[in-house]
């Protein structure tokens, strides 16, 4: 993997978007040379309309991002990247449509963008099928050793059998510091030179996944190993980066301290980020001003009670500040204020509610509360004090999730399903802790980019 911006990206999907972005400028040129014969008009060189390929290529690729196009899915299955591959040019051409109209001068004609749209998705598809079974394949994998043989070498295991694993597990190395779970590790005292035996196994990595490691960490193998080139990573460091969230099962407090992330230097960043709120969200509140205020309606005539549900929320440093949304539930949905789990099918959501919340349109109110400054639209969503109270006995480090300014939108929210469970929270505080850890104007302009999948596709909205 290549670390951008404090966000790991695998080797093989950095190389498929290079070869994404060459191939779109490579459609957008063929599709205004193909109209430019079609009229009689003359082929000027290839740098004088440069801007607009840019400009199709960039808008292209950013909704391929959007709607997934990159995600293991679309690597796996030529169907899956096939649908994605349409819907993506479909938005990117929409959003040129209306570029058209503001700066014509950096965008295709309209006929330019239907033919550079269809070439768009040959071109494309047909380099999946190309390269597909390579992407997915063991070219583009991280060959590992694993230094345990125990439950946290199991994990590693389990890690490398999900679909669209970047890595291949080569040896796994057995170190006498508790039961053996994985019955083809060998012992460490059958390796006379570890070194030397992770380098003829052509690894470039090695993961340490002792069970106890107090006086068992092997300190002269691992800096021998160090000393050849190969890479020596510890198993909390390993899962974040495969997962994209900190494993609370295998992480410590040194850890959390010591390792990279939760940087004082992104000051700057945290400016960007507020500047990016207030004039996204003046802007957003003017062009659905009146989609809230229609739907504010439709909630009055649909059912008894107020538009909009207003509720006290926690926020940055556990402040509370109060939320608004569109009201999507009965007026009777919580007995004397008790804080409900929201279930699947809940029965309290009334008719018009369950598709204000499947097109997400409930969450539009909440753009005021990011203006304000008590929200951002990235973050880790805000919880109410009576379950938070509940989370922190249950869950270590929920605490820190407060450190960050909280969401409408956020890494938790892009990469697990709607969760009403302690189970739950426990999954979306591993994402959160990894966003608060690895935060960058980078992650962000992701989440949000990502956001429209999770729009288009709902996994479970409540």
């Amino acid at each position: 993997m290549i670390r951008l911006f404090k966000h790991y990206v695998p080797h093989a999907v950095l190389l498929l978007g290079l070869l994404d972005f060459l191939l779109l400028i490579g459609a957008a040129e063929a599709g205004w040379v193909l109209r430019a014969h079609q009229i009689g008009m003359d082929v000027e060189p290839m740098a004088s309309r440069i801007a607009p390929l840019l400009s199709f290529a960039f808008s292209i690729q950013t909704a391929m991002i959007a709607v997934g196009v990159y995600g293991p899915e679309s690597l796996q299955s030529i169907r899956f990247a096939l649908a994605r591959l349409l819907v993506a040019v479909s938005l990117g051409v929409i959003f040129l449509s209306v570029l058209y109209f503001l700066m014509p001068s950096i965008t295709l004609w309209r006929s330019n963008s239907l033919y550079a749209m269809g070439l768009a998705v040959a071109v494309l598809l047909m380099i999946r099928l190309l390269l597909g079974s390579m992407l997915g394949g063991e070219a583009f994998k991280r060959r590992l050793v694993v230094l345990g043989a125990g439950n946290r070498a199991n994990r590693i295991r389990e890690l490398e059998r999900r679909r669209g694993s970047g890595f291949l597990v080569v040896g796994y190395i057995a170190m006498n510091d508790g039961e053996q779970v994985i019955a083809e590790a060998i012992n460490r005292n059958a390796v006379y030179n570890l070194a030397d035996f992770v380098v003829r196994l052509n690894a470039s990595e090695v993961v340490l996944a002792l069970e106890e490691r107090r006086n068992a960490i092997p300190m002269t193998d691992l800096l021998r190993i160090k000393t050849t080139g190969v890479h020596v990573n510890d198993l909390s460091s390993f899962l974040e980066r495969e997962t994209g969230r900190v494993d609370l099962a295998s992480v410590n407090p040194s850890w959390l301290i010591f390792s990279d992330g939760f940087s004082a230097g992104r000051r700057l960043s945290s400016i960007a980020k507020r500047i990016f709120d207030i004039v996204a969200s003046l802007i957003l509140l003017i062009l659905t001003g009146p989609i809230i205020l229609l739907g504010a309606l439709l909630v009055k005539l649909d059912s008894k009670g107020p538009a909009f549900y207003r509720q006290q929320r926690v926020g940055l440093y556990g402040q509370e500040f109060w939320i608004v949304k569109l009201r999507t539930m009965r007026q009777d949905a919580e007995v004397a204020g008790q804080a409900v789990w929201a279930e699947k099918d809940d029965p309290r959501i009334t008719r018009l509610g369950y598709w204000l919340r499947k097109l997400r349109i409930d969450e539009l109110p909440q753009t005021w509360t990011v203006l304000k400054g008590e929200m951002s639209f990235v973050g880790p969503r805000p919880e109410r004090r009576q379950f938070v109270e509940d989370l922190e006995q249950h869950l270590r480090y929920y605490a820190e999730r407060h450190m960050v300014k909280p969401g409408i939108t956020g890494w938790a929210q892009i990469n697990y399903p709607y969760g009403a469970s302690i189970e739950d929270s426990r999954h979306k505080l591993e994402y959160d802790l990894y966003y608060a850890k690895n935060y960058t104007p980078f992650l962000d302009l992701l989440i949000l980019l990502q956001t429209v999948r999770v729009v288009l596709w709902p996994d479970g909205a409540r």
